[in-house]
């Protein structure tokens, strides 16, 4: 399954680099209640370098099918918009 990287996780006054929120392609995936069983995935970033940047779904984010993902590392700025993999 894919999603697509919408943004970091922001504050008002804060940005963390390594948790970021990622739009699911799936059409069943469109509520808090139906990203629950995806909570504990593995995430991965291929970056353009083809090196991976591994994470795992912690929560759901919003009620609209959006999760939020921490990753080991941070991700570059350009992988805003990219797609991920969610096995």
């Amino acid at each position: 399954m894919n999603g697509t990287i919408l943004n970091y996780r922001m504050g008002v006054n804060t940005q963390k680099n390594n948790h970021l929120l990622v739009k699911l392609d799936d059409e069943k995936y469109n509520s808090k209640t139906s990203v629950a069983d995806l909570l504990g995935k593995k995430v991965v970033f291929t970056t353009i370098g083809k090196k991976t940047i591994t994470g795992k779904v912690a929560s759901a984010h919003g009620n609209k099918g959006v999760v939020r993902v921490i990753f080991e590392k941070g991700l570059p700025g350009d992988a805003i918009g990219q797609k991920v993999e969610i096995k």
